[in-house]
C-alpha cells in the first residue's frame, strides 16, 4: 500500500475515534520517515557464471570418467575430480586418434563438468608439462580447435599398457585361450612312449593267451567227456 494512501486511512480512523490523538501523531511521523528513507534499489538480475549445474547424470560421467584409470595415480593425484575427468576424456583421446583436437564444450560435456574446468584443467597440465597445446589461428578473429599432444613420458607408458576401453554401443570380452598346439603335441609324445601298452577296450596281441578262450575250451572237453 502506498504510503500516502495509509496517511489518508489515518486520519479517516483519527475522525471516527478509533484511534487517540498520540497514536495518530506516532503513526504519521513514521508514516514521514519512511518517505524520507530512499528505497533501496533492486537487485540487477546476475549472470549464472562457474561450473555447470551437478545433475545425476553429468556427476555419473564425471566420477566415471575420473576413476577410468587413465591418468598415472602419482599425476591424478595432482588434480581435482573434475580436471582428472577432463584429462582422462583427453587420453582416451589421444589413445585412439594420437592427438585430441575436440572442442572444450565437448570435452565438458563427455567429462560432466563446465567449460571453465577444462580451460583450467589445460592449463595446469601445460604448467606440469604434461601436454602441449597447439593453437591453430586460421584468420584474424577465427580460431580452429586447438591439438592437445601429450608429452609426459610416464603418461605415454602408461597409456601403452592400458587397455583401450570397449566403444559404447556394446563389445565383446576378451578370454585368455590356451596354446591348445603345444597341448596337442605332449600327448602325442606321451602316447608314443606308450606304444607296449594295450589299448582299453581291445584285446591283447596274437601270442597273448585270452582268458576267455581257454575257459571256453575247458568248458567245452568237460562236456565232451
Amino acid at each position: 500500500m502506498a504510503l500516502g494512501k495509509l496517511a489518508v486511512l489515518l486520519w479517516r480512523a483519527f475522525s471516527a475515534a478509533q484511534i487517540t490523538e498520540a497514536e495518530a501523531d506516532e503513526l504519521s511521523n513514521l508514516i514521514e520517515i519512511r518517505k524520507v528513507v530512499p528505497k533501496a534499489p533492486p537487485e540487477p538480475h546476475r549472470k549464472a557464471v562457474g561450473s555447470r549445474p551437478i545433475t545425476n547424470s553429468s556427476l555419473a560421467r564425471r566420477r566415471r570418467w575420473a576413476s577410468s584409470g587413465r591418468l598415472p595415480p602419482a599425476l591424478a593425484a595432482l588434480f581435482t575430480q573434475g580436471e582428472a575427468a577432463v584429462l582422462a576424456v583427453i587420453a582416451e583421446t589421444v589413445v585412439r586418434h594420437g592427438d585430441c583436437r575436440h572442442c572444450n564444450d565437448f570435452i565438458a560435456a563427455l567429462a560432466g563438468v563446465s567449460r571453465s574446468m577444462v580451460k583450467n584443467a589445460l592449463r595446469q597440465a601445460k604448467i606440469l608439462g604434461l601436454i602441449t597445446v597447439e593453437q591453430r589461428r586460421l584468420a584474424a578473429w577465427r580460431n580452429d580447435t586447438n591439438i592437445v599432444r601429450i608429452v609426459s613420458p610416464e603418461w605415454q607408458a602408461w597409456n601403452r599398457l592400458k587397455r583401450r576401453s570397449i566403444p559404447e554401443g556394446g563389445g565383446v570380452k576378451s578370454v585368455t585361450s590356451s596354446n591348445t598346439k603345444l597341448i596337442n603335441r605332449g600327448k602325442k609324445r606321451g602316447l608314443r612312449g606308450q606304444k607296449g601298452l594295450p589299448k582299453r577296450g581291445r584285446r591283447g596281441r596274437k601270442n597273448e593267451p585270452d582268458e576267455n578262450r581257454t575257459a571256453e575250451y575247458d568248458l567245452k572237453g568237460t562236456a565232451q567227456a
